[in-house]
């Protein structure tokens, strides 16, 4: 496969499940706001703060108010990682490796970025927020749904599947980081019914809310925590992304398990090996923050070595939301 194929393969899939993680980030975030009210810049200064890129925002906007924060993260042009932006380079990818690609994929891609583009034309869009965060989730849902099912799992697919992890890990620990940077400045919330309310909605955020009551009943923080971290079946939990991204690599290079012929092997090997051998009490002790600080860096240096190992060198407009902007 040609490198620039792979590339846009890739970061098709990246694109698409940011933009879904973003209306993740501010739907948790209205979730907790329901459940805990704050002072405005207190409840949504964090979300810019763990998208790392604060500075931008306060270029454009004096305080970080809800509309704000929605609009910079939806809708605003200049803003690369925006959802509007995230739907229209996905699609310009899509479109350059048309021929590889299902025809359903690429249709329904078209009819996402409508949506998004009509939207964002409509000054009312956001009068109901969940209504069209939802409709951003499900259609990132459903392009993975197309994915599956209407491509043939040869190494396209499985640089599409390869993007879509490595991101989707990404945004479940910002999105845990989303919690920790709330919780912090009330230390007086910790063990408090309002903490357990904190915690329902990050896991209700990821999907995660019915698969953990399942599992364990009652909402405790440390095993929440546990449960998007380490756990190796939930498909949105960082452990179980890393896994499958780890499978698709091997497949795509044809090295066994367990071996390594390149920088892409060895990085991302060597973090899924870490979360292999850890565990909460682990996490806890370190502090959960600094560990996902340091997990993002290191996720980070793993898209890195992927893109000088399969694409040549990383290109600016594509990379990830870097942890020195933090």
């Amino acid at each position: 496969m040609l490198s620039r194929v792979a590339d846009s393969i890739y970061w098709m899939a990246r694109y698409i499940e940011r933009a879904e993680n973003v209306a993740r980030f501010i739907d948790v975030n209205l979730h907790l706001m329901l459940d805990m009210p704050l002072p405005g810049e207190e409840q949504w200064q964090p979300l810019v703060m763990v998208t790392g890129d604060s500075k931008m925002f306060q270029e454009r906007y004096p305080q970080a108010t809800q509309e704000n924060v929605m609009g910079f993260l939806t809708f605003l042009p200049e803003y690369p990682n925006s959802i509007q932006n995230c739907v229209r380079a996905a699609r310009e990818n899509a479109r350059t490796v048309r021929e590889v690609i299902s025809s359903e994929m690429w249709e329904h891609i078209n009819r996402f970025y409508l949506m998004v583009e009509n939207a964002s034309k409509d000054p009312n869009a956001l009068d109901e927020p969940h209504a069209f965060f939802d409709e951003v989730k499900r259609c990132s849902h459903l392009f993975t749904g197309y994915t599956y099912d209407t491509m043939s799992h040869g190494e396209g697919w499985h640089f599409c599947r390869l993007g879509r992890l490595l991101e989707r890990a990404d945004k479940t620990s910002r999105i845990l980081d989303v919690k920790y940077f709330i919780l912090l400045p009330h230390i007086d919330y910790v063990g408090s019914p309002y903490e357990k309310l904190q915690w329902a909605a990050v896991l209700k955020s990821a999907s995660a809310l019915e698969m953990y009551r399942k599992r364990f009943h009652r909402i405790i923080p440390q095993q929440v925590a546990s449960f998007m971290v380490f756990d190796i079946e939930f498909p949105r939990s960082i452990h179980h992304c890393l896994i499958k991204a780890e499978e698709s690599l091997h497949s795509i290079t044809g090295s066994p398990p367990g071996r390594f012929q390149n920088s892409a092997e060895r990085s991302l090997g060597r973090l899924r090996t870490e979360l292999d051998y850890s565990d909460i009490e682990e996490v806890v002790e370190q502090g959960t923050h600094q560990f996902l600080d340091n997990f993002q860096l290191k996720l980070n240096q793993v898209d890195d070595c992927i893109c000088e190992t399969f694409f040549a060198s990383p290109r600016p407009q594509k990379s990830v939301m870097t942890q020195e902007q933090c």
